[in-house]
């Protein structure tokens, strides 16, 4: 890791940690994974430290996911170590959702996979304006990890389930009335509101001076909530084949009927054994909490770096960017429940240790 990739600093009573991979949407690697731990269990014991804050340079991106390619490459290398990133990241989760300090995390546009990682477990969540919150992992032949399993079931009405399984995307109202981000601010409150926590305002008393309502937002009732019966009644539904069997009964008829065929064909799009992972996964996810949900995704990542469709999306999407990936098995019909049970069996090398 390049020593600038992530920074840290004490100012007066916060920990500021700075993502700062800008060019690259502030992907985590490895290195930034490791070196925001130690940091953490560095401040956990300094009383000067009231508070964590998590921000990101750029305008573009909080962060946009984990750096996926060179996962990529170490499996085509068949480097051993590739597992490595994830334990290292998933315990990393851990210790965000069991900080005993706040931990404000300043989401400032994009925040995918990882990102969400490094902020939905936090105690407080702050989103702007420009903030675009999605589990995109379906589409490159992965799995909504990163505590996507205890977070997503978790979400209101199967919002979270649809998140999961089409990778639809959540502006700040919506992240908000969802329950990604605890509070929405503006962009250009930032700088203060960090002033205000640096100062040593408790994250509640400092964020009542800059937090908007839902109608504030201007919104009224959000576009994720004005779907919520619908999206409760499709994607509670017990099995996947009678969610895909849901949206094809509403699809074509008024307003929810152009939802229905977008969730479709965004559903369809994405890799049918992702598909049936994550709606297991998240079933499964519903009645264990965190560390169980971790040790899961554990089991879900070994296996899943073994097989073929995580390597041919990766491929489609960030190697060779031609978009057509040819996932195997190419239909969810044809996706047989006893390999998917197969993910969530211990891998070699054991239960992940939180």
């Amino acid at each position: 890791m390049s020593e600038d990739e992530i920074l840290f600093e004490i100012r007066g009573h916060a920990g500021l940690v700075t993502l700062n991979r800008p060019k690259a949407l502030n992907a985590l690697t490895h290195g930034m994974v490791t070196a925001l731990a130690e940091k953490l269990e560095e401040w956990r014991e300094d009383d000067t430290v009231r508070c964590v804050v998590v921000r990101a340079a750029g305008e573009k991106a909080f962060c946009a996911g984990g750096d996926i390619r060179r996962i990529y490459d170490q499996g085509q290398a068949k480097d051993p170590t590739q597992v490595d990133f994830f334990a290292d990241e998933y315990r990393l989760n851990v210790q965000i959702k069991r900080y005993p300090k706040p931990y404000v995390a300043l989401v400032d546009g994009i925040v995918m996979g990882g990102g969400v990682g490094v902020s939905v477990h936090g105690s407080h969540r702050v989103g702007t304006e420009r903030t675009m919150f999605a589990m995109p992992e379906t589409g490159i032949g992965f799995f909504p990890d990163v505590g996507g399993t205890y977070f997503l079931p978790r979400m209101p009405h199967q919002t979270g389930m649809m998140a999961a399984l089409s990778a639809a995307r959540l502006k700040q109202a919506d992240a908000l009335w969802a329950g990604v981000l605890t509070h929405a601010v503006t962009s250009s409150d930032l700088e203060a509101l960090t002033t205000a926590l640096c100062e040593g305002a408790h994250p509640d008393e400092a964020l009542a001076a800059f937090a908007r309502t839902a109608s504030d937002l201007g919104a009224g009732e959000t576009p994720l909530a004005a779907r919520a019966a619908i999206c409760a009644d499709v994607f509670g539904k017990s099995s996947l084949e009678e969610v895909l069997a849901a949206l094809e009964a509403v699809a074509g008829e008024g307003d929810d009927g152009e939802w229905a065929s977008k969730q479709l064909a965004a559903i369809r799009s994405k890799s049918p054994t992702s598909v049936a992972l994550a709606f297991a996964q998240l079933r499964k996810g519903a009645d264990l909490d965190f560390e169980a949900c971790m040790r899961l995704e554990y089991r879900i990542v070994s296996h899943i770096l073994k097989g073929h469709d995580f390597y041919e999306g990766v491929r489609a999407v960030i190697v060779d960017k031609d978009n057509a990936p040819t996932w195997s098995p190419g239909q969810i019909a044809e996706v047989r429940s006893d390999e998917i049970e197969r993910y969530f069996q211990l891998p070699d090398g054991g239960d992940l240790d939180v």
